[in-house]
């Protein structure tokens, strides 16, 4: 361990049970890390490249960048400011209660300050993990994830496979990975309190980038996982297990998810996904759902709402495949995505997000 990680793991162990005293944090890191950066141009003759930002593949698979053909961002950009989480009115944050982590689908307990930070992209996934991606204001994306179980630590950063993968200590110290794609990484682990374990994570750059990103992440304050999508009508005894939002290429498209699970194990995967360059649907209505235009897929297992402005708002209940065909039939049915959809409330303008719920 370096002396860099040394410190950074000293004053994360001190927060266990408390705030970070992020200027110390801050302030250490960055004369140390100037001073290693000039080691190395002296020696090297160059600078570290910068990388671009990524899609939302860590949680959604889906590079929506590509689709609104959005240049990365910063923080310092007011005119491409993606949305911000609004506050849980009453919630508290996971330093005061940490058990209430993971445990509604529909609150994240941590935050990231917006005056540090650009929101890239927010869920709760499974009841487990709550996570929030943000750009620190250097065009990187930053992961960081937070659980009541260290046997959550993930293998991958921004989707890619980490090559070897170093095993959570909790400590703070930063490691250096390797990614499949051949690029670098940075990861650490860390105990933001008693009870909850964390990661973050970071494409490329340097371990000081990643330390003065974390001073952007507050454990004080609880936010909702609002979206521009509310589900109204849920199957019987089903409930909304997990919600991601990703709005990196924000305002030129944004994705939604919400998981809707019944035991033993039924899920549906309702998805909303936005475009400035999507068109309209090709597909011709076969279904009618609530009084509008639906379409069910020729397989069966995934219906689309049709009508809404540069939109595709669809349920799929997805199920095992044998050679391209549906071996059993999901135990969500086609009545089922029909409820699901003709309760769906979509706010009316999709890039304010004063209209989000």
């Amino acid at each position: 361990m370096t002396d860099l990680d040394q410190r950074i793991a000293s004053v994360l162990r001190e927060h266990a049970e408390g705030h970070t005293d992020t200027h110390r944090l801050l302030r250490e890191s960055r004369a140390r890390g100037r001073r290693r950066q000039v080691r190395r141009r002296v020696a090297a003759g160059t600078a570290l490249a910068l990388v671009g930002v990524v899609g939302f593949a860590g949680v959604t698979g889906t590079d929506l960048a590509g689709l609104a053909g959005r240049k990365p961002s910063t923080a310092a950009s007011p005119a491409d400011a993606a949305p911000v989480p609004p506050h849980a009115d009453g919630v508290p944050g996971a330093a005061q209660r940490p058990e209430l982590v993971g445990a509604d689908p529909q609150v994240l307990h941590f935050s990231v300050d917006p005056a540090k930070g650009r929101y890239l992209g927010w869920a709760v996934q499974g009841r487990q993990v709550e996570v929030v991606r943000f750009d620190p204001g250097d065009g990187r994306v930053v992961t960081v994830e937070v659980s009541r179980s260290a046997a959550f630590a993930g293998s991958s950063i921004e989707g890619w496979p980490v090559a070897s993968t170093p095993k959570p200590s909790f400590d703070g110290a930063i490691q250096r990975v390797a990614l499949g794609n051949g690029s670098p990484g940075y990861v650490t682990w860390w105990r933001p309190a008693a009870g909850l374990y964390a990661r973050a994570s970071m494409r490329g750059g340097d371990p000081f980038m990643l330390t003065r990103a974390l001073t952007a992440v507050r454990w004080d304050e609880a936010r909702r996982c609002a979206t521009p999508l509310r589900l109204t009508s849920l199957p019987p005894g089903a409930s909304i297990d997990s919600c991601s939002v990703d709005v990196a290429a924000f305002p030129g498209g944004l994705k939604v998810q919400l998981t809707i699970n019944r035991e033993p194990s039924a899920t549906m995967w309702v998805q909303l996904l936005y475009g400035t360059q999507i068109a309209g649907s090709s597909t011709e209505s076969n279904r009618t759902v609530g009084g509008r235009p639906a379409y069910l897929y020729p397989a069966g297992t995934k219906m689309e709402l049709l009508g809404i402005p540069r939109a595709h708002l669809t349920a799929d209940v997805g199920g095992p495949w044998t050679d391209g065909v549906l071996k059993d039939q999901p135990t969500f049915t086609e009545a089922d995505m029909a409820s699901v959809l003709a309760g769906a409330q979509v706010a009316k303008e999709l890039t304010d997000p004063e209209t989000w719920d």
